[in-house]
């Protein structure tokens, strides 16, 4: 590691993971449970609020316009503030930043929680997912920072599991609450739930994180504030038209996407500027000479285009095809939460002896799992189709949970310490990127055919699509294993060279 795991916290008091000796402390397992509680709470919000839609157009007397925007807005922002806040905590310090996101997520969801308007929903909607944005790449960097080996692999796996169950149980959690305070007033606890969670959270966070070794007080040009603003106008025009396909008809929207190209292309040029002058850029482009990191990033881009979508969509013909209660539509995604868990915490252990192969077979189980679940959703009639796609969608979980730990531990696994913060939140703005991508691709089949061939077939083309997604991701990874083997033959021929000769 980069970084000796010897930090101690504020005031000298010894508040981190560590020891004077640079020994590992047992507390950083106990700080690393703070990281997932925190990182469980903001992407919990991703999907949680889905199934709460109907309660909130019933409180509020939502327009379906404001509807999409509480969805939207939220994965905007996340999207938006991952890289610049990753550069933040490298640069002024990952704990101080980790406070100052969960505390403003914490205000944000009581917002929430007190909306009396769309327009105040909204609002407190953008400022949660700001929060989420600033909280979430401090985890991994602060995973890199704390751990390394196979307790890195360990750690990595845990948080795999933090992802996974949390992006399939918000449906579940969502609909549990809404069933118990009703209908009408329900989805207010989807926000207030976040509340005890963060002030505990916070309270533990101050005490257990550690400091960054190498922070120290920054001025605002520092933090090359012309590259956040042309990385953020560039992210937010290529986003934009995905998050608001069904709302924007026609072609025009996609100019969008020309103009991200234009400025994400002027932030290359602006990057390589600042690295030429021995100045510290937002994202040192460095990092994409990696091939296990550049091809990780692409990987779950597409990965998560076919892996978020799935939700979107079956929650969708759940509720308003078969007409399954909030709670039921979350008990039929479960199954593929439960394989979700239960396999990332094993692929984050099994990453350091299979590697880059243990995320083709997770794949490929994925694959399979959507397929089987698209053809149990022609089949099978009728409210019964719950229980057929109970197995196919525990496969695809099992699948999923060997897929997104390890992909992080590998992806992260030879990018310096030091840069750790903004590597996490450049991998984690390609899973925002790679999940409005796929809700867009996904839900325009879907909503295509509702109207023509009702919502099974509907169901069963969104599902093609979201395979079509995983399989474009597996192409990626067998790419990567092709490529690592071909690397690991050409450095035994250099070693011994005798041996290459016969």
């Amino acid at each position: 590691m980069a970084e000796s795991t010897a930090h101690p916290g504020p005031a000298g008091r010894g508040a981190g993971p560590g020891t004077d000796s640079g020994g590992p402390d047992p507390r950083r397992w106990r700080a690393l449970a703070v990281c997932l509680v925190a990182g469980f709470m903001t992407l919990l919000d991703v999907s949680i609020v889905n199934v709460a839609l109907p309660s909130i157009r019933e409180g509020l007397h939502t327009p379906e316009s404001d509807l999409q925007w509480v969805l939207s807005g939220y994965a905007l922002a996340f999207g938006l503030f991952l890289i610049p806040a990753g550069r933040l905590g490298d640069a002024r310090g990952r704990r101080t930043v980790f406070l100052a996101g969960l505390a403003l997520f914490t205000l944000a969801s009581a917002a929430c929680g007190a909306a009396q308007s769309s327009l105040w929903l909204v609002i407190a909607r953008l400022v949660q997912g700001m929060a989420g944005g600033l909280l979430s790449p401090q985890i991994s960097a602060l995973i890199q920072q704390m751990f390394s080996g196979r307790e890195r692999g360990r750690a990595f796996g845990m948080f795999g599991t933090v992802v996974g169950i949390s992006t399939a149980v918000g449906p579940l959690l969502g609909g549990l609450l809404i069933q118990v305070a009703g209908a009408s007033g329900g989805w207010r606890w989807v926000f207030y739930v976040n509340l005890p969670l963060g002030v505990v959270c916070y309270l533990l966070a101050r005490r257990l994180l550690p400091d960054t070794p190498s922070a120290s007080r920054v001025r605002p040009r520092d933090l090359d504030p012309v590259g956040v603003v042309l990385l953020g106008a560039g992210v937010l025009a290529l986003l934009l038209p995905f998050v608001q396909a069904q709302q924007w008809p026609g072609n025009v929207k996609w100019l969008f996407v020309v103009l991200a190209a234009v400025l994400l292309a002027a932030f290359t040029a602006w990057e390589s500027r600042c690295a030429a002058r021995s100045v510290q850029p937002v994202l040192d482009l460095s990092l994409f000479r990696l091939r296990s990191y550049w091809l990780g990033c692409l990987m779950i881009l597409v990965y998560f285009a076919g892996f978020t979508s799935i939700f979107f969509i079956t929650t969708l013909y759940l509720q308003s095809g078969l007409h399954y209660s909030a709670l039921e539509a979350g008990l039929a995604i479960t199954p593929f939460a439960l394989g979700s868990g239960v396999s990332a915490g094993i692929g984050g252990r099994l990453v350091g002896r299979y590697g880059r192969p243990l995320i083709v077979t997770g794949l490929v189980m994925v694959a399979v799992g959507l397929a089987a679940a698209a053809l149990a959703a022609h089949l099978v009639p009728g409210r019964s189709v719950g229980w057929a796609m109970a197995a196919p969608l525990l496969l695809a979980g099992v699948g999923s949970g060997l897929v997104i730990s390890p992909n992080q531990t590998l992806t992260l696994a030879e990018v310096p310490v030091a840069h750790a913060g903004s590597a996490g939140g450049t991998l984690q703005t390609g899973q925002r990127v790679g999940s409005a991508i796929g809700i867009a691709a996904v839900g325009s089949v879907f909503f295509s055919q509702v109207g023509t061939d009702g919502w099974a077939t509907a169901y069963d083309h969104g599902l093609v699509v979201s395979v079509v997604f995983v399989l474009a991701a597996l192409i990626v990874a067998l790419a990567d294993v092709g490529s690592a083997r071909r690397a690991g033959r050409r450095a035994e021929k250099a070693t011994n060279p005798s041996r290459s000769a016969v």
